[in-house]
């Protein structure tokens, strides 16, 4: 078992490292400050460089490669922010490798080539007023019409609503209650009758747009739908990947975090020494490395596992899990160390708790991961609902 990249992974690294440290902050820095998501040009320019669809089929325009390969590019442009690494987690971890593992020949070649050209974002929705951690509570509905589909109903805390292309919409396609009735529709933006509330402004995730979304009989051709009723499990399994996005997302401001203070500590002096001089931050520091040594290995096992298909609900249920606490843990303890510097909007630690808080909450809050976890141990769904 080698737990070390390859030469080849080594040098994928360095190469993004390279690129996101030289162009992307002044570009994070202005979406902090403005909170609009990143424009098109930026997605472009990863298309160029093959940063979007890296673990799409070469056939419709991705790069072809691994998981873990997508990891690497995916962690080292979310460390200068995930509002810029946004469009390849999209890409990379969310509903396009759903489109690529489920969809239609036709929905593939509709879709994935322009995802991976940039020229649009595909964002999932799931979430409903109230269908959230209960997904299987969602009426959001699609009524079949001999060629089409009519859409009705409304959802909520999509990432990306109102500023993607298109979206990937779980809805119900037969009468048939709970999760067997439950299917998903592609339906693209400025189709008639699909409208967007007022956006959403988090505590975090400044410059990933959310927002309210409707859907007035909207039509869509039958070659749109990616799952039919009764393909729920299909589109869990296809989540369990998006959550290793999540993990990598977690990880990458984590590391940031813990980069950035390992630094500060060395150059910080207090009564006469360095902060690393004292055992107390040693203490901290040593961690915080645990934590973070341990969340990656946890995601590479997941994705390496998978290979290119999907993880195990349980390897990514643990993996997130994990490091959606090991971040709050490190940029905690970061914040903490850096004293009033750490709280101060002048340096990058207050922005990087905030966004590590999101985390734990996006694509499936920490409990619910550990309910999942108990259920792959015992063999079996456990059924939350009152009796």
């Amino acid at each position: 078992m080698d737990f070390t990249l390859s030469d080849q992974q080594v040098a994928l690294k360095q190469s993004v490292q390279k690129f996101a440290q030289k162009e992307l902050p002044d570009i994070a820095r202005q979406i902090e400050e403005s909170d609009a998501p990143p424009g098109i040009e930026l997605r472009k320019r990863y298309a160029e460089l093959g940063y979007l669809g890296v673990n799409l089929d070469e056939k419709y325009g991705g790069a072809g490669m691994s998981h873990l390969d997508a990891v690497i590019v995916l962690e080292e442009i979310a460390k200068v922010s995930i509002a810029v690494a946004f469009p390849i987690f999209e890409s990379c971890f969310g509903p396009s490798l759903a489109i690529g593992h489920f969809g239609s020949d036709r929905l593939r070649e509709k879709i994935l080539p322009r995802v991976c050209s940039g020229e649009i974002v595909v964002a999932v929705s799931m979430s409903e007023p109230d269908a959230g951690s209960a997904l299987t509570d969602l009426t959001t509905q699609a009524r079949v019409e001999s060629d089409r589909l009519i859409v009705n109903g409304s959802k909520r805390w999509c990432s990306g609503a109102g500023h993607s292309e298109a979206y990937v919409v779980y809805c119900r396609m037969d009468d048939i209650p709970g999760a067997k009735g439950i299917g998903a529709v592609v339906i693209e933006k400025g189709s008639e009758g699909f409208s967007f509330g007022k956006r959403d402004h988090h505590m975090g995730f400044r410059g990933v747009a959310s927002a309210d979304m409707y859907f007035d009989d909207v039509e869509v051709s039958k070659e749109n739908v990616l799952v039919a009723a009764g393909g729920f499990g299909k589109l869990m399994d296809a989540f369990d990947l998006e959550r290793c996005g999540n993990t990598t997302m977690s990880l990458a401001v984590a590391q940031s975090a813990f980069d950035y203070v390992l630094q500060y500590s060395q150059e910080r002096r207090q009564f006469g020494k360095s902060l690393i001089d004292f055992q107390a931050v040693q203490l901290q520091i040593a961690e915080m490395k645990m934590r973070l040594d341990a969340a990656r290995l946890l995601l590479y096992r997941a994705v390496v596992n998978a290979e290119k298909g999907l993880p195990s609900i349980a390897e990514s249920s643990v993996a997130k899990c994990f490091a959606n606490e090991a971040a709050r843990e490190v940029t905690g303890k970061a914040m903490q160390l850096m004293g009033g510097y750490g709280y101060s909007k002048e340096y990058p630690l207050e922005q990087k708790l905030r966004d590590a808080w999101g985390w734990g909450i996006a694509g499936g809050a920490i409990d619910i991961q550990k309910v999942n976890i108990a259920a792959a141990l015992a063999g079996r769904r456990f059924n939350q609902r009152a009796k």
